[in-house]
Order: C-alpha cells, then structure tokens, then sequence
C-alpha cells in the first residue's frame, strides 16, 4: 500500500505519468542529459501567437456555441480517466477565460448523444449557469450527429444580429456522424448564414469536419493528448480576425442599467419570479434582469456595464510585441539591466550571463519571459510606458 501512494500517485496514475518520460529530457552542448527548458518553448509558442493576432481588427462581439459530443465515444479512456471528464474540464476553465476575455460577448451549450442534438443552455453571459448546467449533465451514449447539431445551432444563430460574429466550436469524439439528411447543403446553409465553425477532434482526422471548417472558414485540429487538447480549446479565447462585411463601423444601441438597491423586491424578467435585491433595472422599460451583459427579456435592448467596455478595449488598440534581447559581450554591462523593469526578478543566468529577455520599443525597458507573457496576455498595459506618464 506505501508503493501504491509513492509520489502522491496511485500504481495506475505513476504508470502514466512515467510514461515516455525520456521525452523530456535533452542533450546540451557537452553531451549532458538535462531537462527541457518548458518555460522558453511556452515563451515561443505565446511569441508565434502574438505574431499572428497582433494588427488584426477583431470581433469584439461573439456569439459562440459550444456543441459536446457526449455520444458512446466520450466514454473511451484513452484520456484519463475519460474523453468526457478530460473535455469537461477544460470546457469550463474554457468559459471563464472566454468571459474574461470577451466581456460583451455571449456562450450558450449544446451536446449530443443519442444521435440527437439538445440545447443545454440558451445564450448568456454567466460562466456559472453555463458550468453548472454541463456538470449535471454529464452521461454518454449512443451516436453522434453532426448535422442534427449543425441545423439546431444555426436556428438559433441565424437571428443574431449582423454585428455579432456567430461562431459554432464543436469537441467532437466520435469518427463518424449518423445524419438524416444531406449534411452538405446544412454546411451551405452555414455558410450562407456567416457562421464560422470549428472542429476539435479527439480521435482521428474526419473528412466531413475539415471540410466544414474549411468551408465557413473556421479552424480544424485533432487532440494529440490532454495538453494540446487544452491548449487547441484556450486558442479559441482571443476574438477572432473580423469578417469583411462585418468590420464596417456600426453603431450599436446599449443601455447601461443601475443596480437595484439590496432592499428592493421586484419580479425577474429573465427567472420570471421575485427576488430580493442584486439585479439591475433597464434604463428603457424597468425591467429587472439578474446579471450582465445580456438583452433585456422585454425590449430587446443590450444591457452592459461600462467595466465592460473597459476591458473590450485592449483588443482595438493592443500593446506592441516587445522585441527579443541578444545581448553582445561589449555592451553587457553597460546597457543590461540586471533586473527585470516589472517584477524586479535577476536577467542573469547561472555564471552572470545575461539570460532570455525581451525590451519594450517605446520606453526601452528590459522585461523577462514572464512579465512579456503576463504584460500582453493579462495587464494589457506596459509598466515602463506608463511609469514615464
């Protein structure tokens, strides 16, 4: 029983977690085994990204579906302890990362089993509501159909208005779909409609879903483990580029409702019965409603805070990629900072050689790997630049 508990694993988890473990191991200039390096691959991974999203004129107010396939294929326990757990788990921290990143935008939930695709929550923008709901749903069986989802999903985004960007992102386990129609003139319809698709497969690469994805011009990617499963879901956190005939300036009608005072007891228009306090009044029909962003239940005007526009805005107006740092041997103790401008930790690496850092064009402070990370990613603002303010 002690062996079983060694390392804080039980015998089956250990088993696992020491699988192929050579891999992370490699050899340096003196023919030396030692670890890989993880925080300078995760820096370039977040550096390619960066690179790609950086100029690009984004839509700032999503409509996303997310459809789970809970078919007899998400029982398999090729990830542990199953595809349906594993998917689950990075669905929700998904969510809150989305919420966090697009605060006017909306999430609702749909999955499939049974060859039968069911709507698990409606449009909203509460994580809670839409993480409690899958969590008490979670069981899986019979088929998957693609289409049946497809053809739910554009019932509803077809009435979203045109300045929301309607995307679909479906976690797919199955290797086959069992639809009652033609699903190609569904993928047309979606097509038509605008809507952009995108496909996370965890089991092998399917014609129908590059096909749908290429088609609506969304992005396709089989899981190869847990970790990229994660990382190929969070990608879809960032807005997405804009469409063309959307990226034309609209005005968009919103209201910005008070806060109901904790005292006050009037009738939710979104639950449909009384409650206490903690709601928000519509400033065109008075109507309560119980958390924001939404569209108010009785005029259909959209409801935010202005918190929310405020954290929108990074993404019309983001900070420049600070530029890598290779530093020559004349100018090392000159110019180099030893610390780094933002959490004061030491650039030098072992023997006081200067190590991996990056330097901001505007105010020529020196940052490491972290901060650069954390700056464009959550701050959102350069400490050097507004220290000079």
């Amino acid at each position: 029983e002690d062996d079983d508990d060694l390392d804080g694993f039980n015998a089956w988890e250990r088993t696992y977690a020491d699988e192929r473990s050579w891999e992370s191991l490699q050899e340096d200039e003196s023919g030396l085994l030692r670890p890989i390096d993880n925080k300078a691959i995760y820096h370039a991974q977040y550096r390619r990204r960066l690179r790609t999203t950086a100029r690009i004129q984004k839509g700032l107010i999503r409509y996303l579906y997310i459809v789970i396939d809970l078919s007899r294929a998400a029982a398999e326990m090729d990830i542990r302890p199953s595809r349906m757990f594993v998917v689950a788990r990075h669905v929700e921290a998904f969510i809150r990362e989305f919420f966090d990143q697009n605060p006017l935008s909306q999430i609702a939930l749909v999955t499939i089993k049974d060859g039968v695709a069911n709507m698990l929550t409606d449009l909203g923008g509460s994580p809670e509501s839409h993480i409690k709901a899958l969590m008490g749903k979670l069981e899986c069986s019979g088929e998957s159909s693609l289409q049946n989802a497809l053809e739910l999903v554009h019932g509803y985004l077809n009435q979203i208005p045109s300045y929301g960007h309607r995307e679909v992102l479906i976690l797919y386990s199955a290797l086959s779909t069992c639809d009652p129609g033609d699903i190609m003139e569904t993928i047309q319809k979606c097509k038509k409609s605008k809507i952009r698709c995108s496909v996370i497969g965890l089991s092998a690469e399917m014609f129908i879903c590059k096909h749908l994805c290429q088609e609506t011009g969304g992005l396709y990617s089989v899981a190869m483990d847990e970790a990229h499963l994660k990382e190929l879901i969070l990608e879809h956190a960032p807005p997405p580029p804009a469409i063309a005939e959307y990226a034309i300036a609209n005005l968009i009608k919103m209201g910005f409702p008070q806060r109901a005072a904790e005292a006050s007891i009037s009738i939710c228009s979104c639950h449909k019965e009384a409650k206490v306090g903690a709601g928000y009044t519509c400033p065109r029909c008075k109507a309560r409603v119980c958390e924001l962003p939404t569209d108010c239940c009785i005029c259909g005007l959209t409801l935010v805070s202005s918190p929310h526009l405020a954290r929108s805005y990074h993404h019309l107006f983001p900070i420049a990629p600070f530029d890598e740092v290779s530093v020559s041997l004349t100018n090392m103790h000159n110019k180099f900072p030893k610390n780094c401008f933002g959490c004061q930790q030491s650039l030098l690496a072992t023997g006081n050689k200067p190590g991996p850092c990056v330097s901001c064009r505007t105010c020529r402070q020196y940052f490491c790997l972290d901060c650069d990370i954390y700056i464009h990613e959550s701050l959102h603002n350069c400490p050097g630049c507004d220290s000079i303010r």
